[in-house]
C-alpha cells in the first residue's frame, strides 16, 4: 500500500512539474515573464523534483520495513506450528495443544489447546521424529517410550494421528537404530499391545489397510494407513 502511495504521490508531482513548466512555457511565448522570474520557477521546479524522489525513498524505507516485519511474524515458530498440525484432522487440530520438546525430557507449549490433543512439530532431518498429534493416554506411552520403561505404563489404548507421513527403522524391533529407514505414508495409531494371532493382523509393514508395529512386544500397536 505504501510502495502504490509512493507512485501515486510521484505522478502527482510530476504532473504538477509538467503544468507549470507549461504554463511557463507559454508565458515566455508571450513575453509576460522575466528571466528572472523563469529562472525562478525553474529553481522551484528543482526544489519540488527533489522533495519529489525524496518522499518516494522514505516511502520504500517504509514500506521495506514492514515487508521485514511481517516476514519476521511469519517466522519458525509459525512454521513450527503449521508442520505440527499437519499431522492431525482439522476436527483435531482446531483445538489441539501444540508444543514442542523443552530440551530437558519435558515439553513447552507454543499454543494453549482445549482438547485432550497435542500436536508437536517432531524433526524433519531425524528418523522416526515425525509431526504428530496424540491424546493424553498416547502422550503418556511416548514418554514411556523414550524413558525406555520396561512397558507402557497405560491402561487404556491411545490413539495418535500421523497424517504428514512418517520415517521408522523396523516393523520388528522398537529400538533399531542402524537399519535404513523405512519411509510410511499417511496414517494414524491405536497405540495397545494387540495379538496377531487373535487380530489376525499382518505384522509387516504395507501401504494399505492395517498391521502391528512391533509385534511381541509391549510396545506394540496398530498402525492404519491413510487418513480416518
Amino acid at each position: 500500500m505504501h510502495s502504490s502511495l509512493a507512485n501515486e504521490l510521484r505522478l502527482v508531482l510530476q504532473l504538477q512539474l509538467a503544468r507549470r513548466g507549461l504554463r511557463s512555457a507559454r508565458l515566455r511565448h508571450a513575453g509576460c515573464i522575466s528571466r528572472e522570474g523563469d529562472s525562478m520557477g525553474n529553481q522551484t521546479m528543482k526544489v519540488l523534483t527533489a522533495v519529489a524522489t525524496a518522499l518516494a525513498l522514505v516511502l520504500g524505507v517504509r514500506v521495506a520495513v514492514v515487508h521485514a516485519r511481517k516476514t519476521s511474524d511469519i517466522g519458525p515458530q509459525q512454521a513450527e506450528i503449521a508442520r505440527a498440525l499437519s499431522a492431525g484432522p482439522a476436527s483435531i487440530t482446531e483445538h489441539a495443544t501444540v508444543a514442542e520438546p523443552d530440551g530437558h525430557g519435558g515439553i513447552r507449549i507454543v499454543r494453549p489447546g482445549t482438547n485432550d490433543f497435542t500436536c508437536m512439530p517432531g524433526d524433519a532431518s531425524g528418523i522416526g521424529m515425525p509431526p504428530m498429534c496424540a491424546d493424553k493416554v498416547a502422550m503418556q506411552w511416548n514418554r514411556d517410550f523414550a524413558e525406555h520403561k520396561s512397558k507402557p505404563t497405560t491402561t487404556v489404548p491411545g490413539i495418535e494421528y500421523m497424517l504428514a507421513g512418517a520415517t521408522q527403522r523396523s516393523d520388528s524391533d522398537p529400538y533399531d537404530r542402524t537399519s535404513p529407514p523405512i519411509k510410511i505414508g499417511p496414517h494414524w495409531m491405536i497405540l495397545w499391545p494387540f495379538d496377531p494371532k487373535t487380530s489376525g493382523l499382518a505384522t509387516t509393514h504395507k501401504p494399505t489397510g492395517a498391521y502391528i508395529m512391533w509385534a511381541g512386544s509391549p510396545y506394540a500397536h496398530v498402525h492404519i494407513m491413510g487418513r480416518p
